[in-house]
Order: C-alpha cells, then structure tokens, then sequence
C-alpha cells in the first residue's frame, strides 16, 4: 500500500489482487448460500478501496482498514437485502472470533522490517523466504548467479533477523 501511495502502479496492481483473494474469502463464508453477491460485494469493497485509499492511515496494517470497509459493505448488503442474521444461543461457540492480533502485530514488524533492506535485497528475501520461490528462478529472474541470490537473502535475512531481534543495525 506504501508503494501504491507513492505511485508504484505495479505495487498498486499486487495489492489489489492480494486483496482481492482475501476479500472473496471474508464474503464467501459469510454469503454461502449466495456466491454471485459475494463477488459484487468483493468489487465494491475494491472499489471502496481505491476511492479512499488517500485516507488510509500509513501506520496502521491495510488488512484491518480494508476488513473494516469489507464489514460496512457486508452490512450494507444485509440492511438492503432485508436480511436478519439468526445464530442459536446454543451454537456459541462460533461466535468467538479467532484472535489475529498476534499475526497482525507479526506482519506489521515484518513490513517494517523488510523496509530497512535495499530494494534488491528485500525482493529476494520476500521471493525466496516468503513466497518460497526456488533459487534458480529467482536468480532466472533477477539475471545473478544462484550463489549471489543465496548470499544476498541470506545477508538480508539476517539483518531482518537482527532487527526483529531490537537490534536496529543489522549486524
């Protein structure tokens, strides 16, 4: 979302489609019984997005803030349909919702984290470490060695490391 602000089409291309996916989950649990509002419901929160991204607070996880607008639209949708949602007091037990804080918090310094490394850097840490891609095709992609690639994620993950640890320098 960072990169999008600034201008990165690319980035703004990534977001929407990681969001994208998430959305179409969040609406297709709730909305099992009616899968074609849960795609118009993915779009509108899409479009939400875009229309008030300028409004996004940069210091809190885009996850939360595009959850909270997918939550009004949903809401929306219920009021407008008529809908009345009904769970039996006996079936408690899904009403708690899981506790993602953690995750959230977790996400959160890693973003933070990755923004301490180049670009180059933090590119092949994020291809291999967390997407899992293999070295030969990160190094296919990227035109280096596949020695260069492995030194490179593995000088960047440790300063990631160290300054998930508090150590801010990196060393």
């Amino acid at each position: 979302m960072l990169r999008s602000l600034a201008g990165d089409a690319a980035a703004y291309r990534r977001l929407l489609a990681g969001l994208r996916e998430r959305l179409d989950v969040y609406f297709r649990q709730r909305l099992r019984s009616d899968p074609a509002q849960a795609e118009d419901l993915v779009q509108e929160t899409l479009m939400a997005v875009h229309a008030k991204r300028a409004t996004f607070d940069t210091n809190q996880l885009v996850t939360a803030w595009t959850y909270a607008i997918a939550r009004y639209k949903l809401i929306d949708h219920m009021r407008r349909s008529g809908r009345r949602r009904f769970t039996p007091i006996d079936e408690e037990h899904d009403l708690a919702a899981e506790d993602e804080s953690a995750a959230a918090d977790a996400r959160l310094d890693l973003t933070r984290g990755l923004t301490g490394l180049s670009a180059h850097a933090r590119d092949l840490v994020v291809s291999v470490k967390l997407r899992g891609e293999p070295i030969a095709d990160v190094a296919r992609r990227t035109g280096a060695s596949e020695g260069a690639v492995k030194v490179t994620v593995h000088r960047g993950f440790m300063k990631l490391a160290a300054r998930l640890r508090g150590r801010g320098d990196g060393k």
